[in-house]
C-alpha cells in the first residue's frame, strides 16, 4: 500500500499588487482585475508533500482545489512540480462558501480518498483567516498540527514535526491519519521540472476539454492520467444546505481599499549630527522615551 497525500490548494487573487481597480462598488473584491496565482503557503505545503515522497518512495500526491474550472491551473501547477494527480470540486452551488462551508465540502472529498496525511498551507492570502485547515482536521476527526515548518521524521504510522511558533519552536510526534498547516517559514516550493511540464502540459478537466477546439479524445484514452477529475456536490453526496451562502453563517459587510500615501523622506549619514537629529525626532513623536 503507498503512502497517500492529500494537498489543499487554492488559486487565489495576487493581493501583492493592489491597484484601484482591485475593489467593486459594493466594496467586494474584483478578482477580474486581480491575476489569479498558486496561493503561496499552499506551495509551500507541496514542498513538505514533495520532501516526504522523496523519502518514501511508494508516495502518492493528490492536490484538491474547490473553484471555478479555471482553478484547474493550480493542479497542473502541482504536477509540474512532482504531484501525482488532482480532483477539482467544482459546482455553482460551492459559489459563496466561507471557511465553514468550504472545509465541509473538502473534507467529503478527503474522506473519500482515505489518505495518510492531509497537507495545507497556514492560510490564504485572499481571506487571512487559517481557518480551513484546522475544521477539516475536526469534520474528518483526525489529530492536526498546526505552523509546521517541517517534517523531521515520517512514516506510515507516525510523524514528527517541527513548528514554528511566535517565540522559538517546538517538535511534536503525531500519528497518522493526520492534517497538518504549513508555516510561511517552511521551505519554499521547488520549480517545475521540465521533464513533467512536457508530460502534463495537455492535462485538462473535462470542463476545460469542452471548450477545446482540438479534439483531445485519443490522448485521454492512451494517457489517462491526463485526465484532472470534476467532482461536483453530487459526487461528493454534500447536503447543499451547507455549501454556498446558505452553509456560510460569516457575512463579509464591507471591504475597504486602503491606499497607503507616500509622505516626505529624510535621509541620513551615519555622522553624529544625523544621528542626533534622528534620536531628536523619535523623542518628540513618542516613537522611543
Amino acid at each position: 500500500m503507498s503512502f497517500r497525500i492529500v494537498v489543499l490548494a487554492k488559486q487565489v487573487p495576487d493581493t501583492r499588487n493592489v491597484g484601484k481597480d482591485a475593489m467593486k462598488a459594493d466594496g467586494t473584491v474584483n478578482r477580474s482585475a486581480l491575476p489569479a496565482i498558486f496561493n503561496p503557503e499552499d506551495l509551500h505545503a507541496l514542498e513538505q508533500a514533495l520532501r516526504v515522497k522523496d523519502r518514501i518512495e511508494d508516495t502518492e500526491i493528490i492536490i484538491i482545489t474547490m473553484g471555478p474550472p479555471r482553478a484547474a491551473e493550480v493542479i497542473r501547477e502541482a504536477l509540474y512540480r512532482g504531484a501525482t494527480s488532482g480532483y477539482l470540486l467544482t459546482d455553482r452551488r460551492f459559489a459563496g462558501s466561507d471557511t465553514l462551508a468550504t472545509s465541509y465540502a473538502l473534507s467529503l472529498a478527503v474522506r473519500k480518498l482515505e489518505p495518510h496525511l492531509v497537507i495545507a498551507g497556514r492560510q490564504a492570502i485572499d481571506g487571512d483567516t487559517a481557518q480551513v485547515g484546522p475544521q477539516v482536521a475536526e469534520k474528518l476527526s483526525i489529530p492536526q498540527v498546526t505552523y509546521c515548518e517541517d517534517i523531521l521524521e515520517v512514516n506510515e504510522d507516525q510523524l514528527i514535526i517541527k513548528r514554528r511558533l511566535e517565540r522559538g519552536v517546538e517538535v511534536v510526534k503525531a500519528t497518522t491519519p493526520l492534517l497538518i498547516t504549513v508555516h510561511s517559514s517552511a521551505p519554499s516550493c521547488r520549480p517545475r521540472h521540465a521533464k513533467l511540464i512536457m508530460q502534463y502540459k495537455h492535462a485538462r478537466t473535462v470542463s476545460e476539454l469542452v471548450e477545446e477546439t482540438k479534439d483531445y479524445t485519443e490522448m485521454m484514452t492512451n494517457k489517462p492520467y491526463l485526465r484532472i477529475e470534476e467532482w461536483s456536490v453530487a459526487d461528493l453526496d454534500a447536503d447543499t444546505e451547507m455549501l454556498g451562502l446558505s452553509g456560510s453563517p460569516t457575512k463579509v459587510k464591507k471591504i475597504e481599499n486602503v491606499v497607503l500615501a507616500k509622505k516626505d523622506s529624510v535621509h541620513l549619514s551615519a555622522e553624529d549630527k544625523d544621528i542626533d537629529f534622528l534620536m531628536k525626532e523619535l523623542l518628540e513623536s513618542h516613537v522611543i522615551g
